[in-house]
């Protein structure tokens, strides 16, 4: 547990962080609830317990660590559907059982191979039909009117289309320009203006059932049992799981680059945070959840430094779940903007497909269309073999044998590890982009992992110039005097950018020539001599330098308190 995080000043960062979160999240939960066809009492419920665990998971296995839990969009129209085939009474099982084989994903690490076994592109295929399912069902609700006419477009209705289509523009207006900035202002501006226009003009209002919240076992519920039904039952909850999984290991890597510190994300530690959520939610009867984008994009942006916002958040929901009547305030035109920007959002991924090339784009306007057409697992299904069909008539086609072929097949699952690694390093070659990528083994303290060791990987990710790799080396609050600084640096933020500016050196590199090491109880201070080479207009540069790197162990690894470093005199 690194408690170094939680200072006083991030401790405000994360309280104001998580307050404007929490009022992005009303809106958008209750768009979600109503798309499953789930209570919003319970998808509110849902969040606050996911935030909390969220929270606490994060002490002791960090995953992410700005992303805000919540209920999952692209999950909506799979639960609605689960409603209609087993009904209201058999979610909480259903929700168990996904949560059952996401402890078995997390526990076994099975999320890399599932993330091989279907490509990224048909998964921005699969995420286009669930949001075009979810933009048409909110549709309607921009064209709702209190007084049906027997003239469809009456005075009422232009009325509520004309609001509704001016607040899409202004919505659209401020998410361009404060997307980068601050995400919460079109949500919340599109929220209060809606609900200024609320009592001035007769509008459709939200209505929330009151719910009665009750804990109980996660039993199913079924007249005719058979083992067919279970089999079936079994097969949609992997589907929920499969589909969750996918979801919070891409969110994990748009987190990851939405990290004020540049800090990795460990997506396995992410998994026990949900699956764990997930298993509690189904003693309450509520829902799947995932670190969304939406709001984790707000909570990153508003200055969260750690997983500390999501209580915050918690908090803001808990308000609107102890006085519901709130929400009576809140035109559903209003809702229905921000639910059809979040379908369109997830249909516009398409557009990174494209880069591909054909052949992955159709397949995924293929599998969009089909799950919107027939369903989220039996499109997905389809698509997946006639993709196999493809793979396997091509290799036929260049007379590969079918050993080859399995053999291509294993290969593909297998764990695509740079020959460049090491015992402390991984290097991995990324199969979209051809890039490599760097991190240390995380290794408990009985691997003995020694500071040369450690040392080793920070000198490995400066000479690869592996930003993250080198900046997780220091101690959250550590203190960096550079080599060719002239200032003393304090923390993540200030490091990370010594080191961009050291990266703009070409071919910059480190090499260590003597050391000296010294213990005092837990703090290890290494002294000596390392030379730093680049090139300047084709010629080499050699820049001898002494150093002092003061370190401590801790049970999450090494960690570089402080470290000084000069140029030898001339």
């Amino acid at each position: 547990m690194n408690l170094s995080y939680f200072t006083a000043e991030n401790i405000r960062k994360d309280a104001l962080a998580g307050t404007i979160t929490g009022m992005v999240a009303v809106p958008l939960t209750i768009g979600i609830c109503l798309m499953s066809e789930y209570p919003i009492q319970t998808g509110l419920i849902t969040v606050i317990f996911a935030c909390a665990i969220g929270f606490i998971s994060f002490l002791f296995y960090p995953g992410n660590y700005v992303g805000t839990p919540g209920v999952a969009a692209g999950l909506a129209p799979v639960l609605a559907l689960g409603i209609h085939k087993f009904g209201m009474e058999n979610m909480p099982f259903l929700i168990f059982l996904t949560a059952s084989a996401q402890a078995i994903a997390w526990r076994y690490n099975l999320q890399k191979y599932i993330l091989k076994a279907i490509p990224a592109y048909l998964i921005e295929g699969l995420l286009a039909g669930i949001g075009l399912k979810i933009a048409l069902k909110f549709f309607p609700y921009t064209y709702d009117v209190l007084h049906v006419s027997e003239q469809w477009l009456d005075i009422e209705r232009i009325k509520i289309l004309s609001i509704s289509f001016a607040s899409l523009l202004l919505f659209l207006y401020l998410f361009t320009k404060y997307k980068a900035s601050y995400p919460a202002i079109p949500y919340m501006v599109t929220i209060a203006i809606s609900i200024v226009l609320g009592h001035y003009v007769p509008l459709p209002m939200l209505h929330e059932e009151d719910v009665p919240f009750v804990i109980a076992p996660p039993y199913p519920y079924f007249e005719h049992f058979s083992p067919l039904l279970l089999a079936e039952f079994v097969g949609y909850a992997l589907m929920l799981a499969l589909i969750d999984v996918i979801e919070q290991v891409t969110s994990n890597k748009a987190i990851e680059k939405l990290d004020p510190l540049g800090r990795p994300a460990n997506t396995n530690n992410s998994l026990l945070s949900i699956w764990i959520s997930n298993l509690g939610s189904s003693f309450f009867g509520g829902m799947t959840n995932l670190d969304g984008l939406a709001k984790s994009t707000t909570n990153a942006l508003a200055g969260a430094v750690t997983k500390l916002s999501n209580l915050f958040t918690a908090l803001v929901l808990l308000i609107f779940v102890v006085y519901p009547q709130l929400l009576d305030h809140l035109p559903e035109y209003a809702l229905a903007v921000l639910m059809i920007f979040t379908g369109w959002k997830m249909i516009v991924g398409l557009t990174h497909v494209a880069e591909h090339g054909k052949y992955p784009l159709i397949l995924a306007l293929f599998c969009g269309i089909m799950v919107f057409e027939i369903g989220i697992f039996e499109g997905l299904l389809i698509v997946l073999i006639i993709h196999s069909f493809v793979n396997v008539t091509i290799d036929r086609h260049e007379h590969k044998s079918v050993l080859a072929i399995l053999k291509k097949l294993i290969h593909q699952f297998a764990d695509d590890v740079h020959p460049h690694s090491t015992a402390t390093m991984l290097v991995h070659k990324d199969g979209e982009t051809g890039g490599l990528t760097y991190s240390s083994i995380n290794k408990n303290p009985a691997d003995k992992k020694n500071l040369n060791d450690f040392l080793n990987d920070w000198a490995f990710g400066v000479n690869r110039h592996n930003l993250l790799t080198v900046v997780a080396t220091y101690d959250y609050q550590g203190l960096l005097w550079g080599t060719f600084a002239k200032e003393l640096r304090e923390g993540h933020t200030n490091i990370k950018k010594y080191f961009e500016h050291l990266f703009e050196l070409d071919r910059v590199a480190v090499h260590f020539e003597t050391s000296e090491v010294r213990q005092y109880h837990d703090i290890f201070i290494r002294s000596g001599k390392y030379v730093f080479t680049y090139y300047k207009k084709e010629e080499r540069v050699e820049v001898p330098a002494r150093y002092s790197f003061v370190c401590k162990k801790e049970k999450t690894g090494w960690y570089i308190l402080e470290h000084h470093s000069s140029e030898f005199p001339l």
